[in-house]
């Protein structure tokens, strides 16, 4: 059974159980999001909840329709399109910064996110493999030192999130990607800015042709 949320938590922890749900696909994009359902399930009033949609309509995870109600939004192939130039972009000028502001302490904890890319790249393990290139992006994003563009790339991320392709299930992704990875370790590590920023912009497009091949095709599949 699922807890009630206390009155206190009100519409963040709201939009945050929500959130999950939609990454997971227990509610899956496309679907009408029953609101009287949820307030009886999270045993709350309409208020916290609606203001909760609108929190994840913000971040392009829900679409308010007028009299028709909320659903989950469905990721296009002209969304990918539009998105993962503009990642590029800016996750390529946060490895710049990154680069320019990192100590050797820093170097130093990037080095032991990536010796797990290597592990996970070894043993054929994608989730291991996901779950540390999440963090070392993350990391990147922190060293830059600019809260708006990482927020504006978390947002992003989280609208790519709803598609259930996902590019290192394709075959030979896994082991490509380690290989940007590298180059990437390899730039930070010489103090490089502009070369970190040039094959991270590399990196996340060479993502997108993943994703492409694997619609094109019928091959891979979601985490």
């Amino acid at each position: 059974m699922t807890p009630h949320i206390a009155p206190t938590a009100l519409y963040q922890e709201v939009a945050e159980r929500l959130r999950q749900r939609i990454f997971t696909y227990e509610l899956a994009p496309g679907a009408w999001i029953d609101e009287q359902m949820l307030a009886e399930l999270y045993g709350i009033s309409r208020t916290p909840l609606r203001e909760a949609l609108k929190v994840l309509a913000a971040e392009g995870l829900v679409v308010l329709k007028p009299r028709r109600g909320c659903y989950v939004t469905e990721v296009s192939r002209q969304d990918t399109n539009d998105i993962f130039p503009l990642i590029a972009m800016l996750e390529g000028r946060c490895a710049a910064d990154a680069t320019r502001r990192a100590t050797a302490p820093d170097i130093a904890e990037l080095e032991k996110i990536h010796q797990r890319l290597e592990g996970g790249a070894r043993d054929n393990r994608i989730a291991d493999f996901f779950e540390a290139n999440q963090d070392f992006h993350g990391k990147l994003q922190d060293l830059a030192g600019n809260r708006w563009l990482k927020s504006v790339i978390q947002d992003l991320r989280k609208v790519l999130k709803l598609s259930r392709l996902h590019s290192l299930s394709l075959e030979g992704r896994l082991q490509q990607s380690l290989e940007e990875h590298r180059g990437i370790m390899a730039a930070l590590v010489a103090g490089d800015a502009g070369l970190a920023e040039r094959l991270m912009h590399d990196h996340l497009l060479s993502s997108q042709g993943a994703l492409i091949r694997m619609e094109e095709t019928g091959e891979g599949k979601a985490l």
